[in-house]
Parts: structure tokens; C-alpha cells; sequence
């Protein structure tokens, strides 16, 4: 592919050589280090003018140090020519500081979607934002991919009982997600209704709809400490229902989440690989991992051709 250089930040560089390969290219050579006192440095090693630029940074891991590592390399290829410099962010970072939902509250996906567009961004690709109204917050093209086309491949090839099963959202939130891979697999849907007392720690739980003698496969798009979807398993097992998934996008998993995911009843637990996996799955053997590198990489190949994205949302070749 002509005129196209792709970047890794160092934050999932596994992901980045993915990406490269299905697209039968060389990752580009970028160095990044810190000085002494902590700044970071990025030196990019080869020329970028006029060439379509795609940097590859997830937010995951020490956040904060990878989002400024992402913003010096869009403004490093940004100010030596590029002709596009586009940020391929498979997990968005922030993406839960989307609203002002207490007085004082900042608003911090908003800042980041700021500090992308000052830095040079062009044009944003991201994966199953915690809330699509984030794209609102940018100025320039965001493509918010999907992983529902794996989702429901990994769901057909892996669950022989799919076609009896329930799609259940942890959370009201998560309706329209459910909904969808519910119709397209045509079976039931339900939904959880949480309260929390404060953040990373629920109340209650209520279930509305029928799980009782079926698989329950739990969906969302994100897990960080877990509390909710183990609530949600065993609130689905008192239920009746005889085995239960968890399928997410994001597999942020800190603090107890591990320990949490051991102890609780789940058959496996899948998540992509939009966030370093491999720690986890050596202290967890519930934890399965889909690959979405083809949809990113298919995202940038069409983008760069000029091509329409939203094919992807059904089409993807996975």
C-alpha cells in the first residue's frame, strides 16, 4: 500500500504488529523513552511527508504516560509534513468521564477529544466507545468500530447451546447492544437494572426477563473491577439459568478483578484484544481472547482508499 506509514505507541505494540501483517506492511520505526525526570521523548525514525500516517495507541496500562506519548506522535508527524495523521485508539481512554453527572464534575473525554484535534489529529478510529455521544466532542471524522461481528462469531463457533440462550446487559445502559446481537442471533433478550452506591460498587441488582434453563451471555463493553458482571452472574444463576458467559470489548480488569473473575461462576470469560491480555490469562484460565486486529486494520485500509467504514459494522471479512 502506497504512501501509508503505521506507528505502534507502546502501549499494545502485539496489536500494532497485527495490524501491520494484515495489511502486509512494515511497522514504521519510532523510538520513545523518558528523560530523567520522567518527560517523555519520541524520535520518529523515518520520514513522514506527505505520507497518510496511522498511530496505533490504546488507552491501557499507565494511561496518562501512553495518551501524552500518543499526542507527541500525532504532533511529531504532524509538524514534519504528513499529509493525515490519523489516531487509531482501539480502547479510548477517559471514555467513562463522558458527562457531567455531579456539580463540579470535569468532563474528560471531552478534554482528551480537545487534546487529540490541538495535537494534529486529522481523524480518529476507535472501538466501542463507553458512549457514542463522545464523538460529538470532536471536531474531525471519528469512526467508532464495532466488535460485534466477532462477538457473534466467537458466540456461534464456541457455544453449542447458542441458538437456547439469553443475551443479558449487565446494566440498562447497555439495552441497544444486547438488543442487536440478540435480533441478529434471534434469540431472547434481558437486562439488569444496578443501583450503585458509589462508583465501582453496586447496591442491587433486579433482573428483568427470562433466563431460567438457558445459557445467559452476559455483553458489555467494557469490565474494569468486575464487581458488576459477578453480581450479575450469580443474580443469573439464582435465576435458573444453567451456564453463564461474559462477552466484553474491553478487558480492563484492576484491582480484585482477577481474583473476582476466578471465584465467580462464569464458563469463560471473552474479551478482545483491544487492551494486553496475556498477564491476565496466566493467572486466569477463564479468560478467552477474540482477535479484532482484521477489523482495524480493514478500517484503516478503507479509509485510506477513501472507502466507506460502516460496511464494516456487518460485513468485515473476520
Amino acid at each position: 500500500m502506497p504512501n501509508i506509514k503505521i506507528f505502534s505507541g507502546s502501549s499494545h505494540q502485539d496489536l500494532s504488529q497485527k495490524i501491520a501483517d494484515r495489511l502486509g506492511l512494515e511497522l514504521g520505526s519510532v523510538v520513545t523513552k523518558k528523560f530523567s525526570n520522567q518527560e517523555t521523548c519520541v524520535e520518529i525514525g523515518e520520514s513522514v511527508r506527505g505520507e497518510d500516517v496511522y498511530i496505533v495507541q490504546s488507552g491501557c496500562g499507565e494511561i496518562n504516560d501512553n495518551l501524552m506519548e500518543l499526542l507527541i506522535m500525532i504532533n511529531a508527524c504532524k509538524i514534519a509534513s504528513a499529509s493525515r495523521v490519523t489516531a487509531v485508539i482501539p480502547c479510548f481512554p477517559y471514555a467513562r468521564q463522558d458527562k457531567k453527572d455531579k456539580s463540579r464534575a470535569p468532563i474528560s473525554a471531552k478534554l482528551v477529544a480537545n487534546m487529540l484535534s490541538i495535537a494534529g489529529a486529522d481523524h480518529i478510529i476507535t472501538m466501542d466507545l463507553h458512549a457514542s455521544q463522545i464523538q460529538g466532542f470532536f471536531d474531525i471524522p471519528v469512526d467508532n468500530l464495532y466488535a460485534e461481528p466477532a462477538v457473534l462469531k466467537w458466540i456461534r463457533e464456541n457455544i453449542s447451546e447458542w441458538k437456547d440462550c439469553t443475551i443479558v446487559s449487565p446494566d440498562a445502559g447497555g439495552a441497544k447492544r444486547v438488543t442487536s446481537i440478540a435480533d441478529q442471533l434471534n434469540v431472547d433478550f434481558a437486562l439488569i437494572h444496578k443501583e450503585r452506591k458509589k462508583a465501582n460498587e453496586v447496591d442491587r441488582m433486579v433482573l428483568v426477563g427470562d433466563v431460567k434453563d438457558r445459557v445467559a451471555i452476559l455483553v458489555d463493553d467494557m469490565a474494569d473491577t468486575c464487581g458488576t458482571i459477578c453480581h450479575a452472574a450469580d443474580k443469573l444463576l439464582s435465576a435458573g439459568a444453567t451456564k453463564v458467559y461474559a462477552i466484553l470489548t474491553h478487558g480492563i480488569f484492576s484491582g480484585p478483578a482477577i481474583t473476582r473473575i476466578n471465584g465467580a461462576c462464569f464458563e469463560a470469560v471473552v474479551v478482545t484484544n483491544t487492551i494486553p491480555q496475556e498477564d491476565k490469562m496466566r493467572h486466569c484460565s477463564k479468560i478467552q481472547v477474540i482477535d479484532i486486529a482484521m477489523i482495524l486494520a480493514e478500517a484503516i485500509r478503507r479509509t485510506h482508499n477513501g472507502e466507506s467504514v460502516s460496511y464494516l459494522f456487518s460485513h468485515v471479512p473476520l
